[in-house]
């Protein structure tokens, strides 16, 4: 969980500074310059997200966005979370090349339920407006509906890639299909909204909203487009119907085992869009890995900091503890040292030294030797790596023989 301050908008040293933090992470801002120019108003900007709930929880690839929408409350800013409970019962036909099935009522308002209990983990209660587009669609009459569908054309919607490609092909497009974008634009003329965010798969849907502030007399919002997270398999996206999501409300144990799966390609993907550690850290991290260091160490350290931040501290040490022992091929003493190391500066420790210094072995060379022999494990895995080497805020379980055991951690350089 994290704690969040109830005072007012934190002070940034320039309007620049901000952008820089917003850019972080997004694939397109459109337009920067507008986007400077409200920053610069200094007021609390309406920044409006919309999620239709067509699944109970939500997973990793929804938080891309809501991690965006946490930077721009911690900038001072006003975040509308919006629930497309209306738009959830048409379907949303992004990437579709078929009519998609709309959900029930029933399914939108238990789903939509647990979307409320599950963004806290991350948004702060006090920036946050839960808002259901339901509100006002439902009292829309069909005249001010018809008024709306005559604000676009038929030829502007299919510039849509998926809506282009289905009506040349001969696929079927239904008329509702239509209403979709044109909804989810005239939330953003109903709410007023500064800046809108969305996936990259939205794009289409978020500049309606800019055309249709404008067809009401409002100032066009800035749209900002965010990656789409890849799932476990490192090729589609992260998907509840797919299975290759990690799902926020994972039990500890479940949601470290999974982080831990993913290659080491995607490691640094994940880092990118999930981490909240500084860009300079995370680059010097790939330095590190470039240099001779176990890229489980890395993953370990992003595992850790997801299940901190949907559980907290001791639930990610424990599941760490339990990652290891599911992996120790041996029984590991409950009684076991616990060693700290201090960093080495601008470098990685080698297995050799690290073993030697946590008195694990007499010398360097000996410890070259029993690797070579196959005698010494980290985490219950067989090392064969007489180069590898461990960085700074890495704690493994180290085992040299049958009975040589130590817990181990090289201290951070700055603690």
């Amino acid at each position: 969980m994290q704690n969040f301050s109830s005072q007012g908008p934190i002070a940034m040293g320039s309007t620049e500074e901000a952008i820089a933090i917003i850019r972080r992470g997004t694939q397109e801002i459109l337009v920067e310059d507008a986007l400077r120019k409200k920053l610069s108003e200094g007021r609390p900007l309406r920044v409006k997200a919309g999620f239709d709930p067509t699944a109970p929880d939500l997973h990793l690839g929804h938080t891309v966005l809501i991690n965006k929408l946490r930077q721009f409350q911690e900038l001072g800013h006003q975040v509308l979370f919006l629930i497309g409970d209306f738009t959830g019962m048409i379907g949303d036909p992004t990437g579709k090349n078929v009519t998609r099935v709309p959900l029930t009522p029933e399914e939108v308002t238990e789903n939509a339920k647990t979307y409320e209990e599950q963004i806290f983990r991350i948004l702060d209660p006090e920036r946050t407006q839960v808002i259901f587009n339901s509100r006002w669609m439902d009292e829309m009459r069909a005249t001010d509906l018809v008024q709306l569908a005559a604000r676009h054309t038929v030829a502007r919607m299919l510039e849509r890639d998926d809506f282009s490609n289905r009506f040349k092909s001969g696929q079927s497009i239904a008329i509702h299909e239509f209403l979709y974008p044109l909804v989810q634009g005239y939330d953003s003329v109903v709410l007023k909204a500064d800046i809108e965010l969305g996936g990259t798969d939205q794009k289409f849907n978020l500049l309606v909203g800019r055309r249709l502030q404008e067809a009401y007399g409002q100032e066009p919002q800035v749209v900002i487009t965010l990656p789409l997270l890849e799932g476990l398999d490192g090729v589609q996206k992260m998907s509840k119907s797919v299975g290759n999501y990690i799902g926020i409300t994972d039990p500890p144990d479940e949601m470290f085992g999974k982080v831990m799966s993913i290659s080491d390609e995607l490691m640094w993907r994940y880092l990118e869009l999930l981490s909240f550690r500084s860009v300079s850290e995370i680059d010097a991290w790939q330095r590190a890995v470039a240099a001779g260091e176990n890229p489980r160490d890395v993953k370990f350290r992003l595992a850790g900091e997801l299940v901190a931040r949907f559980h907290d501290l001791a639930a990610a040490q424990r599941a760490q503890d339990n990652f290891i022992a599911r992996f120790q091929r041996g029984a590991i003493p409950d009684d076991i040292p616990h060693i700290t190391l201090p960093p080495r500066e601008g470098s990685i420790l080698p297995i050799a030294n690290l073993l030697k210094d946590a008195r694990l072995v007499k010398s360097t060379s000996e410890a070259l030797r029993l690797i070579g022999q196959g005698a010494v494990r980290v985490d219950g895995e067989r090392i064969e790596d007489r180069g590898l080497g461990f960085g700074s805020g890495t704690t493994h379980i180290y085992q040299v023989g049958k009975r040589r055991f130590a817990r181990v951690t090289v201290k951070n350089i700055s603690a």
